[in-house]
């Protein structure tokens, strides 16, 4: 029994001798980072490039929903999904989804001229990055002025105590940004007050009939819940919903 056990370990000392060998002889990649000086001032413009490129996509999210017509989309979708007190009916999933390929579909045409007057000359090398900056951000601000309040930028512009500015080009980002912010949230929550209205009828409607019948302890959105979607899927609720957020941006 001793000899067996001895002669394992041997066998296991061997294999274990053998594959340290086709390990050595196989060899395991490294990996070395170094942060060196470099003489060429093109190496160094290259990373800080590429530095800019990494901050600009960790801020894509907030340009998406600050300088798109995202916000209003998805404030609105929200207030529908609340006035049929249905909370996770759609998903979130689904309700973010719908949002992000109405902000396409309505962005194309501004999309499309910064391409053509921003991006496309940049990787032709006509315009510098700088350039191209200051090119793909006209159209941005055509489309955000053009749905923004007075008041809302005159809030910003008299805070900074800026003059005002003779066209939409020269309007700072800073400053157009969150007054077109505003601009759609107050947007949003009109339309999502006129979406309550139907709904919050029925409620009381409900609410009434119950109270005069005793029955009190029954909650009411149990009853009223049918009537609401009921109500909703007749009208093609959907479908006004979307034409509606659709033609405020004509």
């Amino acid at each position: 029994m001793t000899k067996k056990i001895l002669v394992l370990l041997a066998i296991v000392v061997w294999l274990a001798h053998t594959g340290t060998v086709h390990a050595e002889g196989i060899g395991i990649p490294g990996i070395d980072v170094n942060v060196t000086t470099s003489n060429n001032p093109q190496n160094v413009a290259t990373s800080v490039q590429i530095l800019l490129l990494l901050t600009v996509l960790s801020l894509a999210p907030a340009i998406l929903i600050l300088m798109t017509c995202f916000t209003r989309i998805v404030v609105v979708l929200s207030f529908v999904r609340n006035a049929l007190s249905i909370q996770q009916m759609p998903p979130n999933q689904v309700l973010i989804g719908l949002a992000l390929f109405m902000t396409l579909f309505v962005m194309t045409p501004t999309l499309s001229e910064v391409n053509e007057k921003a991006l496309q000359p940049y990787l032709a090398g006509q315009l510098s990055q700088a350039q191209a900056m200051e090119q793909a951000a006209i159209p941005f601000k055509h489309f955000m002025a053009k749905h923004t309040r007075e008041k809302d930028l005159m809030l910003f512009l008299e805070y900074r105590k800026s003059p005002i500015p003779k066209t939409v080009e020269e309007i700072p980002l800073s400053t157009l940004v969150p007054a077109y912010a505003i601009s759609e949230l107050k947007t949003a929550f009109q339309i999502g007050f006129m979406i309550f209205i139907p709904f919050l009828i029925i409620d009381l409607v409900v609410s009434t009939t119950l109270m005069s019948m005793g029955m009190m302890m029954l909650p009411p959105v149990m009853i009223s819940l049918p009537f609401k979607i009921l109500l909703f899927v007749m009208v093609d609720g959907w479908y006004l919903i979307v034409k509606s957020l659709l033609q405020g941006y004509q």
